[in-house]
């Protein structure tokens, strides 16, 4: 019996997969726990059917992630933190801040988990931050660390 795969399941296959089961597999345990349906025809109809609507989205939310990179490669931010003497500043810029930061001044909600930062920025001057919008695009945001 051909069986659609309905989720990820181990040593059959992954979400979307057709596999061959034997019948008393398919009915006692794959049909029951609604791992995967019959593939009928109509069944097969709408697994290609939303197999092209998700690489539409996806392919929608590629071209989004590009814009939004192409915008961010021309702004920057300007985040403040208190120095002492010397110059020498207490604390440091974190990727919260600097989400802020970009929602505050930009208008453009980041999400803090996104912006990629080695080590915090502990020292005044100007950083060019690796922001992950999308695991196919990196964008990169001018931040500026000045003196409160």
């Amino acid at each position: 019996m051909k069986i659609i795969l309905l989720q990820d399941e181990k040593k059959l296959g992954k979400k979307g997969d057709i596999i061959e089961a034997s019948d008393g597999y398919a009915r006692n345990y794959i049909l029951p726990k609604k791992i995967g349906v019959e593939a009928t025809a109509a069944n097969i109809n709408d697994l290609k059917l939303k197999k092209a609507n998700d690489a539409k989205v996806a392919q929608e939310h590629l071209d989004e992630a590009k814009a939004l990179a192409a915008e961010l490669d021309s702004k920057s931010v300007t985040v403040k933190i208190k120095a002492g003497t010397g110059g020498r500043s207490f604390g440091s810029v974190t990727s919260k801040e600097i989400a802020a930061a970009a929602k505050e001044q930009l208008g453009i909600e980041i999400d803090k988990k996104k912006i990629v930062l080695a080590d915090p920025l502990k020292n005044f001057g100007s950083y060019d931050v690796s922001i992950k919008l999308h695991p196919q695009v990196t964008g990169k945001l001018n931040v500026k660390v000045t003196e409160e």
